[in-house]
């Protein structure tokens, strides 16, 4: 397939509206597992073959539509953390490239722990949700709580921000502590913006005195806004990942990292800053 037309002529192609979606939220449908393939109808300018021939065999875990027209306003992939230079990491700089050339806005999270099988919608959810309240937000209504900043009811009765998506992970490990399977009930984190790069989020549990359970989640958010900002989403989804561990840790323990050892992992990224959008913010590693 190659470029035809008037370069005004939009590149994404709706999806039909007989194809039943996954389901529909605030006036947006959503649509399971497609390839970059279906959602395009030509190679734009600046593409070369190569990048348009690797690309358009990627997929996507969930494609928010437009209702009204059925095409795609933003995409949702999950994978695996892929090292530089890895087939995996010039496939998805490819897809980046073809996707910026078509004007779709990608939201990608890469996590050793999270899957888009069982992840990826309620994040769909939660990023439609969000952008929706930053939309219908403006200066002439004065001070406004962000999205991520709304106080209410939380899983475990207690009050705090609603739209932390690690809420259930720091429920569940304030119960494992109190059933002395946790060293430690608190979640805590970091999260850190590159320049020019993705959102870094970091969570962590201690398990045992002085080994921590860690995960870390990057978010590259290209070409779209999430509603909140992405280094604080990219933390949420580390806790969400620490809570998934947290599940088999009865039947096995998971590699845990040495307190210090955390700690250095910490100071390397602190002499980092010069390479951070506006540094970074964590938690206390552990309780006095």
């Amino acid at each position: 397939m190659t470029s035809t037309g008037s370069v005004a002529t939009s590149w994404l192609r709706p999806i039909a509206a007989g194809t039943a979606p996954s389901f529909t939220r605030s006036g947006q449908v959503v649509h399971p597992s497609r390839r970059l393939s279906e959602l395009v109808q030509g190679r734009p300018p600046g593409v070369t073959g190569n990048q348009w021939s690797t690309a358009i065999r990627e997929s996507f875990d969930q494609v928010v539509c437009a209702a009204d027209s059925g095409r795609p306003v933003f995409a949702v992939a999950f994978a695996p953390p892929a090292a530089p230079g890895s087939p995996a990491r010039r496939a998805e700089r490819m897809t980046s490239t073809v996707c910026a050339g078509v004007g779709l806005p990608v939201l990608r999270i890469e996590s050793a722990t999270l899957r888009g099988a069982d992840h990826a919608r309620r994040l769909v959810e939660y990023v439609i949700d969000a952008r929706a309240y930053a939309g219908g937000t403006g200066p002439e209504g004065g001070e406004v709580v962000g999205f991520r900043d709304i106080v209410g009811r939380l899983p475990d009765g207690r009050s705090g921000p609603v739209n932390d998506l690690g809420a259930l992970a720091r429920a569940a490990a304030v119960e494992a502590y109190v059933e002395r399977r946790l060293a430690d009930p608190i979640v805590r984190g970091l999260h850190a913006c590159w320049t020019d790069g993705p959102a870094e989020g970091w969570a962590w549990v201690e398990v045992r005195p002085g080994r921590c359970l860690v995960e870390r989640v990057q978010l590259f958010a290209q070409r779209l806004s999430c509603g909140v900002a992405p280094g604080r989403l990219a933390e949420d989804l580390a806790a969400v990942a620490v809570g998934e561990r947290l599940r088999g840790l009865d039947a096995a323990e998971p590699p845990l990292v040495d307190r210090d050892e955390l700690r250095g992992q910490i100071r390397r990224l602190a002499d980092r800053r010069d390479e951070l959008d506006g540094g970074f913010a964590f938690d206390h590693l552990c309780a006095d």
